[in-house]
């Protein structure tokens, strides 16, 4: 079985559902599987705060998580338009796995989740895709051939899936969400399968 990395930072659970809805959409493509991660918080202090393990969800990503998949899917929530800073910090790190082309020619997507509805999730998807491009990675976004994609009243974008969470932080993904974030899965498995056949 060939994985795909759904790498993720969540705070209010949003991000993390849409995580595994990504992961569904990778496992219905035969031969593939994911492997869910997450990114310690940080923290304006200079000493670590975060245990090395988890206490619950997803374990947090080490470099073998880089080098074993072929695929990789990043979310965040928006923080202003952007991606929040545990993601950035964790990504900013990654110098030695930029140099050597560990995640070179890997398809990469993004996902995200906000508050409301134009608090800023296409521009924080983009964020997301510039150090992927500069990594080398091929970019997967969701073709308006996903009909749900059309209809969305919520979440979901050309550029990854999304999720916008309301005034009350509901992290319930929408149908329409649901289903755009595992169409995403399933494409970016698609592609990863693709290009790692012989």
């Amino acid at each position: 079985m060939s994985e795909i990395l759904v790498l993720y930072y969540s705070r209010g659970g949003s991000v993390a559902r849409l995580a595994r809805q990504i992961a569904r959409g990778v496992g219905e493509v035969p031969g593939m599987t994911a492997r869910l991660r997450t990114v310690p918080p940080v923290s304006a202090l200079t000493q670590p705060i975060a245990p090395p393990v988890p206490e619950e969800g997803a374990p947090y990503v080490e470099p073998a998580d880089l080098i074993e998949c072929v695929g990789v899917a990043l979310g965040s929530p928006t923080r202003f338009g952007n991606m929040a800073a545990p993601m950035k910090h964790f990504l900013d790190g990654l110098g030695a796995e930029w140099a050597s082309g560990t995640l070179a020619g890997k398809p990469a997507a993004v996902f995200t989740s906000t508050a409301s509805l134009h608090g800023g999730q296409e521009s924080t998807l983009l964020s997301m895709h510039l150090p992927l491009l500069h990594h080398g990675c091929v970019i997967v976004g969701i073709p308006f051939t996903e009909p749900a994609l059309s209809h969305t009243r919520s979440g979901g974008t050309p550029y990854g899936a999304s999720h916008v969470a309301g005034v009350t932080d509901d992290p319930q993904p929408s149908e329409e969400e649901v289903q755009l974030a595992r169409a995403l899965g399933r494409r970016l498995a698609t592609f990863a399968h693709k290009l790692a056949a012989p």
